[in-house]
């Protein structure tokens, strides 16, 4: 799978929303160029070539080159909201949610790695008022998955001495799979994401 298709047509890539098609074009195109060169060493025309347009095009619909970034920024993190936000409000017990949260999260970081490395790895490039609101979904993030262990801790499913700190590891490991993760790789999206759920399950000492 390409970048592309991964980032205009993969399950995990969330781009519908961004309106006209041109919009669309530039935010994927700028989606590969910040994963390839970086944020810093990407230029507005380097995006715009990638969506076959012209410099001035994209002005039409992004003011900025951060503009882009927190656009692509903001949909990424609504979207890791969602996924942890169903998972934790879903069916079952805290074992069973816990797991459904990290399955979930990890696949859409294997499934869209590109999309995903930009959405985690580039919050420093951010101006200070686009940072403060997707620090404040990286809250909302955190909070989702605090939420169960606390409540796997309260019903005696979990034994957790530090909730702050499990919570803060069991994120950090979700979103490295999008560092390492190789489409070519042994593994599939679905099947790290079962493994790194049972691995979670572990670290919080669930009962079975």
């Amino acid at each position: 799978m390409s970048t592309a298709e991964e980032t205009a047509g993969g399950e995990t890539s969330g781009w519908g929303e961004v309106t006209p098609d041109a919009a669309r074009r530039l935010l994927i195109a700028a989606v590969e160029a910040f994963a390839e060169r970086g944020y810093h060493a990407t230029t507005t025309r380097d995006i715009a070539g990638r969506a076959g347009m012209s410099p001035a095009a994209l002005y039409i619909h992004y003011k900025t080159k951060e503009e882009l970034l927190h656009r692509i920024s903001r949909i990424g993190h609504e979207k890791a909201v969602e996924i942890l936000r169903t998972a934790a409000r879903g069916e079952g017990s805290a074992s069973e949610r816990l797991a459904d949260a990290v399955s979930s999260f990890v696949r859409w970081h294997a499934g869209g790695r590109t999309t995903a490395r930009v959405v985690q790895y580039e919050l420093d490039s951010l101006g200070p008022d686009a940072r403060s609101e997707i620090l404040a979904l990286r809250r909302q993030v955190d909070a989702e998955v605090r939420g169960i262990i606390e409540e796997g801790v309260e019903t005696g499913e979990f034994d957790v001495l530090d909730i702050k700190s499990t919570t803060l590891a069991v994120l950090s490991l979700c979103v490295d799979v999008a560092r390492w993760f190789n489409v070519d790789g042994p593994r599939t999206p679905d099947e790290v994401g079962a493994l790194y759920a049972d691995l979670v399950l572990r670290m919080v000492g669930a009962r079975k």
